[in-house]
């Protein structure tokens, strides 16, 4: 069978063509579990999300006009069911026991025994939404910022200001943290990657 592009398997969809909704699948299906365990940080609700974002795909594509690109449309739908999913769990996790908060103090105590990859990712979670969301697209997905914007449904100054911002919370948590400062210097991380605009962003 010949490669067909991706707005023709689209067309072929809209006119009842599953085979073609199956290889269309096929291209986004581990993009978008990746997607989806970044944000739920669970394998097992992650397939879950993408299993019914596929299905709200199929029937909402006819609604799909193009003005976007279909990987921004199809990231919108995956988030917004990421979003459903986990609020869902969210209020029936409810009454549950908590674990009570550590009796060690300061910014490195609480995470002495994580590595610092895994620090990195504690401190992106506890971002403002929008500003873990337009980073998580701009470093993790390699969304363009038209792309970020397109998928957050803002205005392109607006994808990337959050991004600013996530970079300068980042930053003050770098400067108030020995440990990952020094590591960042120790690193000698390039300014060409993402970690090195977190130095050099302006707070």
């Amino acid at each position: 069978m010949t490669m067909r592009t991706e707005e023709q398997l689209i067309e072929g969809i809209k006119k009842g063509n599953k085979e073609d909704f199956s290889f269309l699948i096929d291209n986004y299906q581990l993009y978008a579990l990746k997607v989806a365990y970044r944000f739920t940080k669970d394998k097992a609700l992650a397939e879950d999300v993408v299993q019914e974002s596929f299905i709200k795909v199929y029937r909402k594509l006819n609604l799909f006009e193009g003005r976007s690109s279909f990987k921004s449309w199809f990231t919108r739908i995956l988030l917004n069911t990421c979003k459903n999913r986990m609020r869902k769990n969210s209020r029936e996790s409810l009454g549950l026991d908590t674990p009570k908060p550590s009796k060690v103090q300061g910014p490195e105590a609480s995470m002495i025994h994580l590595d610092i990859g895994e620090m990195l990712k504690r401190e992106i979670d506890l971002l403002p939404e929008k500003q873990k969301q337009a980073l998580m697209l701009r470093v993790y997905e390699d969304l363009s910022f038209k792309e970020v914007a397109e998928v957050m449904e803002s205005p392109y100054d607006t994808a990337k200001a959050n991004y600013r911002h996530a970079l300068m919370k980042l930053r003050e948590k770098f400067e108030s943290c020995d440990l990952l400062k020094s590591w960042m210097i120790e690193s000698n991380t390039s300014s060409g990657h993402w970690l090195g605009e977190i130095m050099e962003v302006d707070v």
